[in-house]
């Protein structure tokens, strides 16, 4: 397993540093473009892009540059916006981090265990009412956009109904830091946690119950049954944890797109200044400096949460650990 872990860990080093090189490149070798008028934003005048040449070292070659620009992403972490005057990128990318990390983690605990919890019922009681009641239910939560569950969520909880006693301790829409204020914190994400969590919840219960029938009908399944175990006993303890790796599988991808910026529709709806935000603000102002920094934050989390879905891999399957 150790053996393993150290040889993933060091594939995603190689890969994080092949996607630095390549965003560095596509930002700032693109043919017939100036790398300091897109940094500069539009309209820039001549002394601020001759700013932004000398301070990103856009004279000297494309490998000093990468150097640069990796150290003041990752070592000084002094990016300057100029779009912004002097807004420090890596910083700002720090702050609004665990917003989205807040988001995105309380919504993943609740479509893990609800989508795992629907699975489990829907396998176990295959072709009866309950089975297709919940299925029909999945179905209807995969298809609702996230951004119109969440305004009628709002319109629910911020206006019609927010002064009964069903929804008056609803707090206004907005973040609050977790270390300021815990109650706080989770009261004004438990609404977009749910209404995230909606679309994931029933695309990994039906993908769980699929999975699971599937797996029913294997040789060591019925090998299990033979031995006269319970059917509890084989969903739970045989079937489940090989049916978890196509979960598995999914939420490693999910949950590093949505920190990387994915959750933006939420953020938007909800009032969250997360990165998915801070990305879309950047993008509408054509602020290089900070979309440069968010897609390979968004990159990284990415490769990050692969690798530890690969790891988990390792756990479930012994196989894997073999190869």
């Amino acid at each position: 397993m150790l053996g393993t872990a150290v040889q993933r860990i060091s594939q995603m080093l190689f890969v994080m540093f092949g996607i630095s090189v390549l965003v560095f490149l596509i930002f700032f070798a693109t043919p017939g473009s100036d790398p300091a008028a897109r940094i500069a934003g539009r309209n820039a005048s001549q002394e601020t892009l001759a700013a932004v040449r000398a301070d990103f070292g856009l004279d000297r070659p494309l490998p000093v540059q990468y150097v640069l620009m990796m150290k003041r992403l990752f070592i000084t972490r002094d990016l300057t916006s100029f779009v912004n005057r002097g807004w420090k990128v890596v910083p700002a990318v720090i702050a609004v981090a665990p917003v989205t990390l807040s988001l995105v983690t309380g919504a993943a605990v609740l479509w893990v265990f609800g989508g795992i919890v629907i699975g489990l019922l829907a396998a176990s009681t295959k072709g009866s009412w309950l089975d297709r009641g919940l299925m029909i239910l999945g179905l209807i939560g995969v298809s609702m956009p996230v951004y119109w569950l969440g305004e009628v969520m709002n319109l629910l909880t911020q206006s019609r109904f927010h002064d009964s006693w069903l929804f008056s301790w609803v707090p206004p829409l907005g973040y609050k830091p977790l270390s300021e204020d815990p109650k706080g914190w989770f009261l004004t994400l438990i609404i977009p946690w749910i209404t995230l969590a909606v679309l994931y919840m029933g695309l990994y219960g039906r993908v769980l119950r699929a999975s699971l029938v599937e797996a029913g009908q294997e040789d060591y399944i019925r090998t299990a049954r033979s031995k006269g175990l319970s059917e509890t006993r084989i969903m739970i303890y045989h079937a489940l944890r090989t049916s978890l790796i196509t979960v598995v599988t999914l939420f490693g991808l999910d949950f590093g797109a949505l920190v990387g910026g994915a959750a933006l529709l939420t953020e938007v709806v909800f009032g969250l200044q997360g990165v998915g935000k801070l990305t879309y603000d950047a993008l509408l102002n054509l602020d290089l400096p900070v979309i440069m920094a968010t897609v390979i934050y968004a990159s990284f989390f990415v490769v990050l949460a692969n690798a530890i879905v690969d790891l988990l891999y390792a756990f479930l399957d012994p196989r894997v650990r073999a190869r």
